[in-house]
């Protein structure tokens, strides 16, 4: 399903797990990643083709908004499931003791992963959080980041989970998957608050009515209304156009207006 250039997988938890178990099957190989693909997303890479590029590069570009999943159901596969980074953590969890997942927690707040921790362990049994780490808030050195790519590959976590905030959190995993050895990398930054206790998360069913979104404008209006307001319009917007064939996006991802190429924001 292509959103504004972005072409997401429209499977279920179910589909997923055979996925990851073929990843896992040997960890020598490189790692395997996420997307998770929301509103916020979608304009932020509208014109910036080396972003989007980015995205479409995930090896699994999951569906991170419930508005977006119920166009995916209704029109590409209806066992389309949310996606979401908190979810996942979740499902995953769930199958952990079964299958004997191992988990790596990076990012958050100094304490932010041992509250994660406590936090999933007080659901779920079998739990094995092989490592973690919440790093400052500044650029790491070379050898800083050597030595946390050693200590991940160390551990030899199935799941790594990656807590920096989108796209911070995206631009680290392209610049690590082929440092970090036979992992699955999950872009986390919202479940990092979430399960923290750092932000109240919105109630199951506020969530499946699609309105996440306004719940958490109400609880941080100063950092997210433009994020809430100003790119939901643009995406109604710019979906508007994509769906009457005003807008497209070419085979080498580039945005197309009336069938010319738009290049502002693409170098």
């Amino acid at each position: 399903m292509n959103m504004l250039g972005i072409n997401l997988d429209c499977i279920s938890y179910e589909d997923m797990y055979p996925l990851f178990d073929q990843w896992l099957s040997d960890k020598t190989s490189r790692s395997h990643c996420l997307a998770v693909i929301n509103v916020h997303i979608c304009v932020s890479s509208l014109m910036n083709k080396k972003l989007r590029d980015m995205y479409n590069s995930a090896d699994l570009i999951g569906i991170d908004s419930m508005p977006f999943v119920k166009w995916a159901r209704a029109f590409y596969n209806k066992k389309s499931d949310h996606l979401n980074a908190p979810d996942l953590l979740l499902q995953v969890s769930s199958a952990a003791k079964k299958k004997g997942y191992t988990f790596f927690l990076y990012g958050g707040f100094p304490g932010a992963p041992d509250k994660i921790e406590e936090f999933v362990k007080s659901l779920y049994d079998g739990i094995n959080i092989v490592g973690k780490y919440s790093p400052p808030f500044r650029a790491l050195t070379a050898e800083e980041d050597d030595a946390i790519c050693k200590k991940i590959n160390d551990a030899r976590p199935d799941f790594l989970w990656i807590g920096l905030g989108s796209p911070k959190q995206d631009i680290w995993i392209r610049d690590h998957i082929e440092k970090i050895r036979g992992s699955i990398i999950v872009p986390s930054g919202a479940t990092f608050d979430f399960y923290s206790g750092r932000i109240k998360r919105a109630p199951t069913w506020i969530r499946n009515l699609g309105f996440e979104w306004l719940f958490r404008l109400t609880q941080d209006f100063k950092r997210l209304w433009v994020r809430y307001t100003v790119y939901n319009v643009v995406f109604l917007i710019m979906f508007f156009f994509q769906i009457t064939r005003i807008a497209s996006y070419d085979t080498e991802g580039y945005l197309k207006f009336f069938g010319h190429r738009f290049s502002f924001g693409n170098k």
